[in-house]
């Protein structure tokens, strides 16, 4: 049997085309399954047995695989962020003396 379309679920929504017969679908009930026979995987609680420093060996499979940045690189990153912290620096410091007499005359009323 085919499904639905889309305009046909609206319009039975809205009341204007008559429900199908037997009524609107219905999940069928899942079987009832014991812990004992569900694989270990999916069972709450439980896990696989795992190998001794598995983890490890993952992790230094990934960490080779890392493009590592060479000399140039790191100084060519580390002189774009000084020079970008110069001029927030820069930019903070002048918006500072700008409206330092604007908060001493009208929010402090010096």
């Amino acid at each position: 049997m085919a499904r639905e379309t889309r305009r046909q679920r609206r319009d039975q929504r809205k009341g204007t085309t008559p429900a199908k017969p037997g009524g609107s679908r219905q999940r069928a009930a899942q079987p009832q399954v014991r812990p004992g026979m569900q694989p270990a995987s999916t069972q709450t609680g439980r896990r696989e047995p795992r190998g001794r420093g598995r983890f490890v060996k993952e992790a230094w499979g990934e960490l080779k695989k890392v493009e590592w940045p060479n000399r140039g690189q790191v100084t060519q990153g580390t002189i774009v962020v000084i020079i970008a912290c110069v001029i927030v620096g820069t930019y903070l410091y002048a918006a500072d003396q700008l409206l330092k007499p604007f908060v001493r005359t009208v929010l402090l009323g010096q």
